[in-house]
């Protein structure tokens, strides 16, 4: 493929994902509550409908609380995981792994009926808590993909220098290990924090339609007819999935953390 081809090519794809975002981002301007774009009489009112009705906010909130707490528990599943793969080649480990991977594998909707189940049968059912508990199983084949990689990447050599010097395994953790898997823990974190983020079939179904996240509350909305407090929602969830991809490309190497090879 030549130059020109690969160029037009890149080019329609990229017009074809971004079109259809900077289409949502115009409507949420629109001046009256109908689909119109170009937006007619732009301005931030449904912005500022969005930011002071409680309904919307209180479920922008859960979405984000949700999405932080979710990632924190799969990280925190994932890192040891990975760390007995790693240091030991444990067996239970790689059993861990697999298992943990097989409920992201599974379509969601098996998924949201086996925890709906499993946390009625504790009476627990409709807690914010049990969402938070099922993204975090589900999405934990994230943290456990990047973290893997990222003790892979660790050279040998530098362990075997490190202890010819006469460092012990914490002080071998904390200067050689900790500082390369870092990148690719928070890399994990991060993924799993926009997936949880936009998630909806499982959070719908483990809530109990008692909680409501933001996904939740958009298509609820929609049922009830358009409004563009909907595509502000869109556009707050692009600019938090952008600033986090953001964050992760300013403290790490992207391209790298996402697998590709130098």
């Amino acid at each position: 493929m030549t130059r020109t081809l690969r160029f037009f090519f890149l080019m329609t794809l990229a017009s074809f994902l971004l079109t259809p975002l900077l289409i949502v981002a115009g409507v949420s301007l629109n001046n009256v509550q109908q689909i119109r774009f170009p937006p007619e009489n732009a301005s931030l009112t449904w912005y500022s409908y969005f930011f002071n009705d409680p309904d919307w906010m209180a479920a922008f909130i859960n979405s984000l609380r949700i999405a932080i707490l979710a990632a924190l528990a799969s990280v925190s599943i994932a890192l040891p995981i990975c760390y007995a793969i790693w240091k030991y080649a444990s067996h239970v480990g790689a059993l861990l792994d697999g298992l943990a991977r097989l409920s992201f594998l599974l379509p969601a909707i098996v998924v949201s009926i086996v925890f709906l189940v499993f946390f009625s049968w504790l009476g627990i059912i409709g807690r914010l808590e049990d969402i938070v508990f099922s993204h975090a199983v589900v999405f934990a084949t994230m943290p456990l993909a990047t973290i893997g990689m990222g003790f892979r990447t660790i050279d040998p050599a530098l362990i075997e220098a490190a202890a010819l010097m006469g460092a012990n395994e914490s002080d071998v953790l904390r200067t050689v290990v900790r500082p390369i898997i870092t990148p690719y823990v928070a890399c994990g974190f991060v993924f799993v924090f926009i997936v949880s983020l936009n998630e909806y079939i499982i959070a719908n179904m483990v809530s109990g339609f008692m909680i409501q996240t933001l996904p939740i509350k958009v298509f609820n909305s929609l049922r009830m007819g358009f409004q563009p407090t909907m595509c502000v929602g869109a556009v707050l969830f692009m600019l938090v999935g952008i600033g986090a991809f953001s964050l992760i490309a300013v403290i790490g190497d992207l391209p790298k953390l996402l697998g590709g090879k130098e």
